[in-house]
């Protein structure tokens, strides 16, 4: 057997790349600077163009992109102190039960290519997204939200990250997925990992376009009302929501 076609794309060069990513990849629930550096190495390329032209095929998100809109800081003590049930409470609540701190990365002077813009703002709100879709913060709920960008816009560290994950799932897996068994065992296998990617996917067509959403000028919103705007259907039940975390449920009820 020639393997002609692996053979095409097996240069050594492709190898290394290959392997620094899934390194990046695999330790990235781990360490969160992982998925940055993914995000860094991943910023240029075929695969940052799709996600470039997937952007620009809606007209908001093209406008966001060119615009290059940061918004303010996201701070936790002005964020408690909006309505109840907003957007920006919800938010600051999840987190600080939790003991959570917002993603705020230090703003360039400049984005120099499209793909850091892309990343800059992907990070920046990927824990709105978790409040947004109801995924939880942990392990447990990561793959869902992350592949709400992946059906959306095709965002490449996302995209690596679901397909790695499935990938060591097929070599380490030594349990098959049932709802019933413990939650330390169900991240483990290739059943859980197949329907929280696939989850989030649906999410993510159903929804309208999350890219161009300027949150910081609707935390005061409310939660809900962002979400029947956006068509934006909650997971809210299994240990892959942040409303089954007890924590998470008495800092809302407080």
């Amino acid at each position: 057997m020639s393997y002609r076609y692996i053979n095409s794309l097996a240069s050594p060069e492709n190898l290394n790349k290959f392997l620094e990513l899934v390194d990046l990849a695999g330790g990235a629930g781990k360490d969160p600077k992982n998925v940055f550096q993914l995000g860094d190495k991943l910023s240029t390329g075929l695969q940052m163009q799709l996600c470039t032209q997937a952007i620009q095929k809606d007209p908001a998100s093209a406008k966001m992109l060119e615009e290059r809109y940061v918004g303010p800081p996201h701070d936790l003590k002005t964020l408690l102190a909006m309505p109840k049930g907003s957007l920006g409470w919800t938010y600051a609540r999840v987190l600080s039960a939790i003991g959570y701190e917002p993603f705020n990365l230090t703003v360039p002077t400049r984005f120099e290519t499209d793909g850091a813009y892309i990343n800059f703002r992907v990070f920046k709100t990927h824990d709105i997204h978790h409040v947004m879709t109801g995924y939880s913060l942990d392990t447990l709920g990561e793959l869902g939200v992350i592949s709400v960008f992946v059906g959306q816009i095709r965002y490449p560290a996302f995209l690596f990250l679901d397909l790695v994950s499935l990938l060591l799932g097929f070599f380490t897996s030594d349990k098959l997925y049932d709802e019933n068994m413990e939650v330390t065992d169900l991240n483990t296998t290739l059943g859980y990992k197949f329907r929280l990617i696939s989850d989030g996917i649906e999410i993510a067509q159903a929804a309208k376009p999350l890219f161009p959403i300027k949150w910081e000028e609707g935390f005061e919103r409310p939660l809900e009302e962002w979400r029947q705007e956006l068509n934006v259907k909650p997971v809210m039940e299994g240990p892959y929501s942040w409303y089954t975390n007890p924590k998470i449920k008495a800092a809302l009820e407080a």
